[in-house]
């Protein structure tokens, strides 16, 4: 088992393993990623123990409800893989899928600085909800206040991840919430 070490920014989850699946070491996944359909094209994936990140190859990929049962080569039974519940299967940025136009992923976003559109820093960028409509952006503000900024094009103006910063136009009332 080869082990390599990469930087967690260079990292996107893609699922969690939630269970096992029968006894011939197959485990049950949650997707994290808009496409749990994108395991078909993935040949090798990344497990986070905590510890140490070990890459593996997926053998087979099926589809139950909403979970992704995946079996990995030289894990043949329960015991080899049960350890490893609650663990995030990661990709390389390499792998990841080609973004269209304002389309960042939620890693790139956590920790940007939120200015308005006249230069006022807001606060920093902690969390991103997704709900059904548009994602929420959740920006701690400097008196320690949550801001919740919809992600919709007439409130998010710019975001640079190069220079770290989000600018914003905040609707009338936002910042009564």
């Amino acid at each position: 088992m080869r082990k390599v070490i990469y930087y967690m920014e260079d990292m996107l989850r893609v699922g969690v393993i939630t269970s096992t699946h029968g006894v011939r070491g197959e485990v049950k996944v949650f997707p994290t990623t808009d496409d749990p359909k994108r395991f078909n094209e993935l040949k090798e994936i990344i497990l986070d123990t905590g510890k140490e990140q070990i890459p593996l190859e997926i053998e087979q990929v099926k589809y139950f409800k909403n979970m992704v049962i995946l079996k990995f080569k030289g894990y043949d039974n329960i015991n080899d893989i049960e350890k490893y519940k609650s663990k995030d299967l990661l990709i390389t940025r390499d792998h990841a899928v080609e973004l269209g136009p304002d389309e960042y992923f939620i890693t790139d976003l956590i920790g940007l600085q939120v200015l308005t559109e006249d230069g006022e820093a807001l606060g920093v960028l902690k969390d991103v909800l997704e709900t059904g409509a548009n994602d929420v952006y959740v920006v701690e503000m400097k008196n320690g206040r949550e801001l919740l900024i919809p992600a919709i094009k007439d409130c998010i103006l710019n975001v640079d991840t190069e220079q770290g910063t989000m600018t914003v136009h905040l609707l009338e009332g936002l910042m009564d919430l």
